[in-house]
């Protein structure tokens, strides 16, 4: 006889002892499963590199001499792959950690950052600036079009997390069901807008902007992950303090507010983490989905639901899986690029609606 817990996962009774794996050794194989995704990635590719050929080309033994397969080994890996595999595990890693966080605030495991309009605002945004840099109006900025689109991406991330913030606050208190419900409101106005600039926009505008909302790192580069790698580290150390917290807020706001816990500082602080790592990430890749419903989901049904190793974890195997899927959609039609989104939903779309038959096969509907 099972039982479900909190957040709609099943649950042993109290007859039968369920054994997880420990913290250590969870977060020692997710480690060693993401340091050998990241030298598969280092060395496959449309130039590839043996194996054989890394050590030299990263500098960790010298050479006697210099030839031209050397340099172009040291090129691909320190301007183009290197920094691109670090912005897939950061983007990974936000997204998986988005995810497992909104799941434990709204104590749903169906619950994505998709769902709140963050994403759909910053791709709003994004195409905005697509169009704009191509038309008359967009020649003063058209020399920083490389940085426009993704801050264009933050920016429209961040102007959609205050207007739900502002519609879902009142008298210092936060309703998580009103922030859901505008959100959905919220995407559905972007996602208004966004048919609107694919209807006006040119085939090259066109292309591009299709490209940006099905997701790609081939414009990663060492800024762009400079400047999304803080986040993801703030976000982690803010983890540590929110986890217990939102092990307790399964239990219902009450509950969680007698046990000692401020319900309403919990939920606005999760609320930004989720927007801004959400946001930096669309800033980075575009949209790419199911990575923050996928991750957690999984890792509940193996480590089980507490949120202090729940969310190390999901960054750690987000990590593992985008660097997987960037691996795969640079190499399956190279030298041409698939954009990485495809392969996510065709991986995390089936997912879901496994997720949905086992919460209707626990519920009996």
């Amino acid at each position: 006889m099972t039982t479900t817990d909190g957040i709609g996962n099943a649950k042993p009774s109290q007859g039968r002892k369920t054994v997880r794996p420990s913290p250590v050794l969870t977060i020692g194989c997710l480690l060693l499963s993401l340091t050998a995704a990241g030298l598969v990635a280092v060395t496959v590719g449309a130039a590839g590199i043996p194996l054989h050929r890394v050590p030299a080309a990263l500098g960790f033994w010298a050479v006697e001499q210099t030839d031209a397969l050397l340099a172009r080994d040291q090129l691909v890996l320190w301007s183009i792959r290197i920094p691109r595999i670090l912005a897939a595990a950061t983007v990974g890693g936000l997204l998986a950690t988005s995810g497992a966080i909104m799941q434990g605030l709204f104590r749903n495991p169906l619950a994505d950052p998709a769902l709140v309009g963050v994403s759909s605002g910053g791709a709003f945004a994004a195409a905005g600036a697509i169009v704009l840099v191509d038309s008359s109006y967009g020649e003063a900025v058209r020399f920083m079009q490389n940085a426009l689109l993704p801050l264009a991406a933050f920016l429209g991330s961040l102007a959609t997390t205050l207007i739900l913030y502002g519609i879902a606050s009142r008298a210092g208190r936060t309703s998580i069901a009103i922030f859901l419900l505008a959100g959905l409101a919220i995407a559905a106005i972007a996602n208004a807008g966004l048919g609107l600039l694919v209807f006006v926009a040119d085939d090259r505008q066109l292309r591009d902007i299709t490209f940006w909302l099905l997701g790609s790192l081939s414009g990663a580069t060492w800024s762009k992950t400079a400047t999304i790698a803080p986040v993801l580290a703030v976000g982690l150390i803010a983890c540590l303090w929110i986890g217990r917290g939102l092990d307790v807020l399964v239990l219902g706001e009450s509950e969680a507010f007698h046990s000692g816990i401020n319900v309403e500082r919990l939920k606005r602080v999760s609320i930004v983490l989720i927007s801004a790592m959400t946001g930096v990430a669309v800033a980075v890749c575009g949209v790419v989905g199911f990575i923050g419903i996928v991750v957690p989901h999984l890792l509940r049904l193996v480590i089980g639901p507490g949120h202090r190793l729940l969310l190390p974890a999901s960054a750690l195997l987000g990590a593992i899986l985008v660097v997987g899927a960037d691996t795969l959609a640079r190499t399956i039609v190279a030298p041409a690029e698939m954009p990485i989104g495809i392969l996510t939903a065709a991986i995390g779309a089936p997912f879901f609606l496994a997720i949905l038959l086992r919460q209707r096969g626990l519920t009996g509907l």
